[in-house]
C-alpha cells in the first residue's frame, strides 16, 4: 500500500456546523481587517513599515487559520506522523514521541513568544488588544492541538448553550479584528 493510500485525511469540510462557519467567517474578517490595517500604513512614515509587515503577517496567519478551520490540516499532519511511525516501526512507542513532541511545541511556543515579544515590544505596547487576542488565540490553538482529556472536557463544557471552545476561539479572533479596526491610523483625507 502506498504512503498516500495510508493517509485517512481527505480534503473536505472539517466542521460544517453553523458555529464552524461562523468561526471561518470570523477568521476571514480578521484577515481582511489586518490587510486593511497594513494598507492604511502604506503611505505612512518609515517607522510604519515594521508595523505594516506585522499586520501583513497577522493577515496571513488569520487566512491560514481560516483555511485550516475547515480543512483540518492538523489531522493531516497527525495522519502523516502515524504512517511514518508505522513504516519506521516505532508506532508502539508513539506515546513517548508524542510527549516529547508536545513538550517541544510548548517550549518552542514559549521561546518564540518571548523572542517576538521582545523584538517587537514597541508594536505590542502600542497594540495591547492585538497582543492579548493573539496570545489568547494561539494559546487556545496549541492547547487544543495537544488535546489533553481534561482540557477537551473543559472545552466542550457549555455555559448558556455556548461551548467554551467557541467562546475562547471567537474571543481571540474578535480581539484581533477589533485591534485591526481600532488601532490603525485613519486614511488621510484629500
Amino acid at each position: 500500500m502506498s504512503f498516500i493510500e495510508q493517509i485517512r485525511w481527505r480534503p473536505q469540510l472539517g466542521d460544517p456546523s453553523v458555529m464552524g462557519w461562523v468561526t471561518v467567517c470570523a477568521y476571514a474578517l480578521a484577515a481582511v481587517l489586518a490587510v486593511l490595517a497594513a494598507e492604511r500604513m502604506a503611505s505612512g512614515a518609515e517607522s510604519d513599515k515594521g508595523k505594516r509587515r506585522m499586520w501583513w503577517a497577522i493577515a496571513v496567519l488569520m487566512a491560514f487559520l481560516c483555511l485550516n478551520k475547515q480543512l483540518d490540516l492538523q489531522s493531516l499532519i497527525t495522519d502523516i506522523g502515524r504512517v511514518f511511525a508505522k513504516r519506521q516501526g516505532w508506532y508502539g512507542e508513539r506515546y513517548v514521541v508524542q510527549k516529547i513532541f508536545v513538550l517541544g511545541v510548548l517550549v518552542a511556543s514559549a521561546v518564540g513568544t518571548a523572542l517576538l515579544g521582545w523584538r517587537f515590544r514597541s508594536f505590542w505596547l502600542r497594540y495591547p488588544l492585538l497582543a492579548g487576542g493573539l496570545v489568547l488565540l494561539l494559546t487556545f490553538i496549541v492547547v487544543r492541538a495537544i488535546s489533553f482529556h481534561h482540557v477537551d472536557r473543559f472545552l466542550r463544557f457549555r455555559v448558556g448553550g455556548v461551548k467554551m471552545n467557541w467562546f475562547l476561539e471567537l474571543s481571540g479572533i474578535a480581539m484581533i479584528a477589533l485591534a485591526a479596526m481600532r488601532d490603525t491610523p485613519a486614511r488621510k483625507r484629500e
